[in-house]
């Protein structure tokens, strides 16, 4: 290898690093954004045909349960700890799903090599 050829190797990749910096701004505002709008996404699961509903956040954060009465007065402890169990991981794995898009949706134009596959990979759970 000549050494112009080094050089042009070199050169180029001190180009693709400069383009790097100069979408680190650009990058930092999705962040922001994007923490915002995980925020503000709500999902809901549910168990036992709706008797027992969890609400989370895209952040993947419960924000609130609800337990129909006639179940807590059924004083079945067990499986109200089960549906509780089956409405959360339901709304969990919503979240995540929600998370990906909105992730998807903000980071689509950035030209990060592998971050499609990173996303697809977090929102199948890996």
């Amino acid at each position: 290898m000549t050494k112009r050829q080094k050089a042009k190797i070199m050169f180029k990749g001190l180009s693709n690093l400069a383009s790097l910096m100069a979408n680190a701004g650009e990058l930092k505002a999705k962040a922001g954004e994007m923490k915002d709008r995980l925020a503000a996404v709500r999902v809901e699961g549910s168990s036992g045909g709706g008797m027992v509903k969890v609400e989370a956040t895209g952040e993947q954060k419960v924000i609130s349960i609800t337990i129909e009465d006639s179940l807590l007065q059924s004083g079945d402890k067990e499986m109200l700890e089960d549906l509780i169990l089956t409405a959360t991981n339901q709304a969990m794995d919503l979240a995540k799903q929600a998370a990906a898009s909105e992730m998807s949706e903000l980071a689509g134009g950035l030209g990060i090599p592998g971050l499609d596959d990173a996303i697809s990979k977090f929102a199948a759970g890996s």
